[in-house]
This record gives structure tokens, sequence and C-alpha cells, in this order.
């Protein structure tokens, strides 16, 4: 029928809807996507400037001879850093982490870094989960951040309730990016549901805040932890919206425009309603917080 009219239909099909694609992930997003959201409180942000700096200390081999501060410096006491682990400390199970008494901000801090595109371990976490694997709480959890979750939580839960017991009055603030975003996520989580482990702590005073993180958790347990997790994203950060398995585009590397197609025509067909009925389907964790610098075309 397409040969006899002179027009491709299928190509002009797909090429619909890879632009409907396009302008929903890279322009609509931008301005829209939160456009009927309220305003956050300068109290309530204030916190995400300052922990930034601070999970990008964890980078640092040095503090005291930082090679990459910015403007500014991290704006941290190398003196009240408590632990800084490596990867060799972890062996692979986690990416580096930090724990920090902020006296100045009466918190106890546990940061964690972002992926390292170097680190094979790093890809393994990102690699280890299917669709539906793991159950945590009555939803549905990423397998490989929750075994690192609580690989951090079992080496540091005696030093942490230490540090809540000796300091009563402090919060305990789990924050992270991108991976560590989602293994802070996971950790917040978990320090809830084992608050016997940390002490005399309640659930008011963990927190959690996820810079850029993964989809890690379902929507029930999303919406249950939004007053402890707070997920920061940015204009039309990839990682936190991105749906297809990590899995799926580390093998289809070397036909990224067949998965592209896919993701296109999947994303163009697929009712949204469809998508928020399936339990098993992951999101970004906890109260969402969209930072839009600019606006497309402005």
């Amino acid at each position: 029928m397409s040969i006899l009219c002179g027009l491709p239909i299928l190509e002009c099909v797909y090429c619909l809807g890879c632009a409907r694609w396009l302008w929903q992930k890279c322009l609509y997003t931008a301005g829209h996507e939160s456009e009927n959201w309220g305003l956050a409180t300068a109290e309530e942000f204030e916190p995400v400037p300052r922990l930034c700096r601070l999970i990008l200390s964890v980078y640092e081999d040095d503090l005291r001879y930082p090679l990459w501060a910015p403007p500014g410096g991290y704006g941290i006491n190398p003196d009240w850093v408590i632990v800084k682990r490596t990867y060799e400390e972890t062996g692979g199970c986690a990416t580096p982490y930090m724990i920090y008494l902020d006296h100045d901000n009466v918190d106890i801090v546990l940061a964690i870094r972002g992926l390292n595109l170097a680190k094979e371990s790093d890809y393994a976490v990102l690699l280890d989960n299917k669709l539906g694997q793991t159950k945590f709480d009555g939803g549905y959890v990423h397998n490989g951040l929750l075994k690192a979750a609580k690989w951090i939580f079992d080496a540091e839960c005696e030093l942490l309730r230490d540090l809540v017991e000796m300091n009563p009055d402090y919060r305990l603030t789990f924050a992270g990016h991108s991976l560590g975003a989602g293994i802070v996520s996971l950790i917040a989580m978990y320090a809830v549901q084992n608050r016997d482990k940390l002490g005399t702590i309640e659930r008011k005073r963990i927190r959690c805040f996820a810079m850029a993180p993964a989809r890690c958790v379902s929507l029930n347990l999303a919406v249950r932890y939004a007053d402890v997790i707070n997920s920061v994203v940015l204009q039309d950060d990839f990682l936190p919206r991105t749906t297809t398995a990590l899995e799926d585009v580390y093998k289809s590397i070397f036909c990224l425009p067949c998965l592209l197609c896919l993701m296109c025509l999947k994303d163009t067909c697929t009712l949204e309603e469809k998508k928020l009925k399936d339990p098993r389907r992951l999101y970004a964790p906890g109260r969402l917080y969209h930072i839009v610098e600019r606006k497309p075309f402005r």
C-alpha cells in the first residue's frame, strides 16, 4: 500500500514516534514536567548544596590537600571525618564512602560517591537486577543496590549507633550521587526498618538526599518513604528517567540505534496508565525536587 501511494507509511510512523519521544525527553520535560508542582522553601532545600559538596569530597584522596575542590572549597573540616572507605576496603561491594560528623549543622552524614566509569565492580552493582527480582517491605527494589546498601549498613551500623548515642540531638543523614544515590536511598529504607540496630533513634531523625538517583524502588515504596528520602533531579537528567534496563543498554552498545528505535516505539505505544499499574516498575525514590535551570528556546 505504501509503495503504491509513494509514501513509506512505516517509516513515517517510526519518525513521528522518534520525534515525539525526543520532544518529551529533551524539550517537554525541561519546564513542563514539574510546572504544577509546589515550590520548595529555602529551609527545606538548604541542605542540598552543602551535601553536594560533601559528596564531591569523597572523590578526593586527601581532603587536606584537595585536587578538585569547587570554588569556596568543600566547606568541611577534615578533623571531623570519622571514616573514609576506598574501593580496596569495600572490596567492590560498594562505591567509596565517608562518615562525617558535622557539628556545625548537627548532622551525622554518610556520603557515597557516584559511578566510577573505570570500575567493573560499579557496573556489576548496576547490572545486578531484573524486573520484579527483589521484594522489600511490600514493594520492589533494585537487587544490586540493595545488596550494596546492606553491605554498608552491616559494616558501619555499630559505628553509626555509637555516633547516634554520643550525639542524641544530631540527625542521621544519608547522601549520595548517581549510583551512590540509589545505594543511600536503600540504606535509609533499611535503616528505618532496623532502627533497633542504631540505638534509640526516631524515624523523623533519619533522612536521605539522593542526587540524580537511579530508579531503585517501586511506586508504593517511593510514596511510603517520601518523609525520609528526598531525590534531586537537575533539568533533564537521564538516569532518574530511564526505564530501559541498564543491562540491555550495555549489551546493545554496538547497536545503540536499534535500542533507541525500540525505546521510541515502546514509549510511544505504551499507555502511561499501564506503566503505573505495573507494581514491579521502579521509580526515583521519595520526594522529588526538580531543578529547572532554563526552558528550551528561552
